[in-house]
């Protein structure tokens, strides 16, 4: 079974995970080949935009935990990493369609989405702290600088799932619609940024993102080196462990920062 659909339709790459029986966690591979999806589109001048979904009722669930725990990610060019990169240098709109749940990964790509179209059951959670981690795909500046400090406080130390709704509110996803209308919405929005002069499109995302893309691609230098140790920590192996036995994770570790 194929977990990466894509297929271009006129100038538009649409990008559809589809593991829906895993709520769309991505494994090592997803991550690889969505990154090297986007750095086609990059270079190739047919592609004006990437519409980014997901098959059945989750957009995604973050990391799949056991592909995770077999291949922890290091401070190098993991597969984690290399999507990062691609985000980050895309200069072609990305435009999301979220139903359901964006947990960790899931929700940390889409600070990277020029348009982020959320249906009404969607969920978002960056719930690093909870498996005694650290946040990662640059979302240690790009949330407070898109939501402030106090409110990215609230969302990494706390962990907790929030709905569509307080996304909206926050500034993370464009509108909220009925689930329904999410994929049209998103077509439709796709369909007018392909109508529109590609170089300026292109300048104008520069231009909004001239601050974001330095200090972001420092923020994940810095926090690949935390998550690295993190993971290898008797707290993160307490979590995980604890998750997979479906109890609560009793941390009582030594461990200093």
């Amino acid at each position: 079974m194929e977990y990466i659909l894509n297929n271009l339709d006129a100038d538009i790459l649409k990008i559809e995970l589809n593991r829906p029986q895993k709520r769309n966690a991505l494994t090592l591979d997803m991550y690889m080949e969505f990154a090297e999806l986007l750095n086609t589109a990059q270079a190739k001048p047919e592609i004006r935009v990437v519409l980014v979904s997901a098959a059945g009722d989750n957009y995604s669930a973050g990391n799949d935990l056991q592909d995770f725990l077999d291949h922890p990610p290091g401070s190098g060019d993991s597969p984690q990493e290399q999507l990062i990169d691609a985000l980050r240098v895309f200069d072609k709109p990305l435009v999301g369609a979220v139903r359901g749940a964006a947990v960790g990964s899931g929700a940390t790509m889409l600070t990277y989405f020029d348009f982020v179209v959320a249906g009404q059951s969607a969920r978002f959670q960056y719930p690093f702290i909870n498996l005694a981690l650290v946040p990662e795909f640059g979302t240690s500046f790009s949330l407070p600088d898109q939501v402030g400090y106090l409110r990215a406080a609230e969302i990494i130390l706390l962990g907790h799932p929030f709905d569509a709704p307080t996304a909206l509110n926050l500034g993370l996803v464009t509108k909220v619609l009925p689930d329904a209308e999410v994929l049209g919405a998103t077509e439709k929005i796709a369909q007018e940024l392909a109508q529109k002069p590609l170089a300026a499109l292109k300048a104008s995302k520069q231009l909004l993102r001239r601050q974001f893309r330095p200090r972001v691609e420092e923020a994940t230098q810095d926090e690949m080196v935390e998550f690295s140790e993190r993971v290898r920590s008797a707290d993160a192996r307490e979590a995980l462990t604890a998750f997979f036995e479906k109890r609560q994770p009793r941390f009582n570790s030594s461990e200093t920062a």
